[in-house]
């Protein structure tokens, strides 16, 4: 069985997919959690900077008997005609369950141009795509084709601005943003203490408490701002320098030994994860899925930690079947995130779901579909509706 066709075409806003339709808790309006601009003053206080452009999109990859797959990721209008025009030539024809021969072709094409976040997501769709394609195939859910399920069920944590809500929803682990960057120095460091100790508060001192430092990019700050959290006892702290700064994670490991650090979601590589591996920079692995070469990338990410005593958590992980498939199937990845992204009291069931079929956390717990594939409930009439 070969691949017959592999195409990719942008979400259309407002269909059932899009995030934005959904019923969203509100981020605070002067939170610089995801504003990438956290080191220049005139930017902070003002909210999030993260917004996209572009809609996300779906891939497809068909075999020559009509059974297809499907992939997704962001970042339509550079992603899409690197899918359509480069990738899909090169993969037509070729063994339909071949995902790491596939995967092998598509990252050596890009050492010719170049890698990075357009094509970790090019890639990683079409991967995503073709295992869901391999498991209608096999008749067989992704995880048991990785190898079989590694547990009876994940252990999930809650991320969200609404801590009532998300202890309410069961979860017994949470993860909070820090609200400022080094822009605002002390003013900022004292901010997310008040954050941090707000949080540690409402969750006791028996329950896991993490912090996201998406906004920060320097050394000096995380260090001061780490000695100030070390009474809060946090489990790790995370993302908190720009990505490629890999001296800066060696500072950071030396500066503050006892804190456990985390870091992954905008490496676009598992070459990014062997160099950290092999140095021990950090002791949490946390790639997307839909970013860093799809489930492929992510099987390499586990290897590698594995081998270096470290553990996989994958960003947004339990938010779709294609994070929990491959949380499922691999031993290294120990939790998973759901960002809480419903408003309070819309049922997570009722929430954003970018994979219908996905399974949704129950008090803190998930077990994935066991479906063929990744379990996504479309049809191709469902998708063509959506897709421009």
């Amino acid at each position: 069985m070969n691949i017959d066709r592999i195409v990719a075409a942008p979400l259309k806003p407002g269909c059932a997919l899009d995030r934005a339709t959904s019923q969203r808790g509100k981020a605070p309006d002067i939170s610089d959690s995801g504003n990438a601009f956290g080191r220049h003053r005139e930017f902070t206080g003002h909210g999030s900077y993260h917004d996209l452009p572009w809609p996300p999109l779906v891939c497809l990859a068909f075999a020559d008997d009509g059974t297809w797959g499907m992939g997704m990721t962001d970042l339509a209008a550079p992603v899409v005609p690197v899918i359509n025009d480069m990738f899909a030539p090169l993969l037509v024809g070729n063994n339909a369950l071949a995902t790491e021969r596939m995967w092998d072709l598509m990252v050596r094409q890009t050492g010719i141009h170049g890698g990075g976040g357009i094509a970790g997501r090019a890639i990683s769709a079409i991967d995503l795509a073709l295992w869901d394609l391999k498991g209608k195939l096999l008749r067989r859910p992704v995880y048991e084709l990785m190898g079989g399920p590694v547990r009876d069920r994940i252990f999930c944590y809650g991320t969200g601005y609404d801590i009532d809500w998300i202890l309410e929803c069961g979860f017994q682990a949470l993860k909070v943003t820090a609200p400022f960057a080094e822009a605002r120095g002390i003013e900022a460091i004292m901010e997310i203490e008040a954050t941090v100790a707000r949080a540690r508060d409402k969750l006791g001192d028996h329950k896991e408490l993490m912090l996201d430092c998406w906004a920060v990019s320097e050394v000096d700050f995380m260090v001061r701002l780490a000695e100030r959290l070390r009474p809060y006892h946090l489990k790790w702290l995370e993302d908190f320098l720009f990505p490629e700064d890999m001296e800066g994670f060696e500072e950071m490991r030396r500066r503050v030994p006892w804190q456990s650090l985390a870091t992954g979601e905008r490496w676009y590589s598992h070459l990014s994860f062997g160099e950290a591996g092999a140095k021990r920079l950090v002791d949490i692995f946390q790639p997307d899925i839909r970013w860093v070469g799809g489930l492929t990338a992510c099987q390499k990410i586990g290897h590698i930690a594995d081998g270096a005593g470290l553990q996989v958590s994958l960003h947004g992980g339990m938010n779709d079947a294609f994070g929990q498939h491959a949380t499922q199937g691999m031993i290294a990845c120990t939790w998973g995130e759901f960002l809480v992204d419903s408003g309070r009291d819309v049922p997570l069931e009722e929430g954003w779901r970018p994979t219908p079929g996905m399974a949704v956390p129950k008090n803190g717990w998930l077990v994935p579909s066991e479906a063929p594939g990744f379990g996504i409930e479309l049809g191709l009439d469902d998708i063509d509706a959506m897709t421009a």
